[in-house]
């Protein structure tokens, strides 16, 4: 893996943040352990295909997951839920090089978020699109429910 590219995917993450008018979200990871990514999609129509317009993720994890959420929001953009879905953990961390086998599951994460919120909203393709009525708690909500079960986790909100 890359330090330059890594580095760089990390003091500039893009499209982090909540979506307040997604058409889909996808979460995956665990709360046990601490680590989760949450993904957002909006869709757009161009040239009569349904294309993917706008992605954010929060994460909750090491900073390969926040780097590879980060370069997958932006890959994916103008891709159909078709193009989408076919993509890889590898080919959404290709940009950082390879990933080290202890590294290997971030990947594996952001791509589950993305199949997760791929698949959310597959199910109402042939409605018009609207925004989710209920997305459910926050990723930091479902973590503080966690952390008071397990006791192991503490977050801590930084702004920047």
């Amino acid at each position: 893996m890359s330090d330059s590219n890594l580095q760089s995917a990390l003091s500039n993450p893009q499209n982090l943040g909540e979506m307040a008018d997604a058409d889909a979200v996808g979460t995956v990871g665990s709360p046990d352990c601490g680590d989760m990514v949450r993904m957002w999609l909006k869709y757009k129509d161009k040239d009569g295909k349904k294309v993917i317009d706008k992605a954010s993720f929060q994460s909750f994890g090491c900073q390969t997951a926040i780097a590879v959420a980060s370069l997958a929001t932006e890959l994916i953009r103008g891709k159909t839920k078709e193009e989408a879905l076919l993509m890889s953990a590898e080919e959404l961390s290709a940009p950082l090089g390879p990933l080290p086998p202890m590294k290997i599951h971030c990947g594996q994460m952001v791509e589950g978020a993305l199949k997760a919120a791929l698949e959310a909203e597959q199910g109402t393709s042939s409605a018009p699109m609207s925004a989710p009525t209920h997305l459910g708690p926050t990723l930091a909500d479902s973590l503080n429910a966690a952390g008071k079960t397990a006791g192991k986790i503490k977050i801590v909100l930084q702004t920047s």
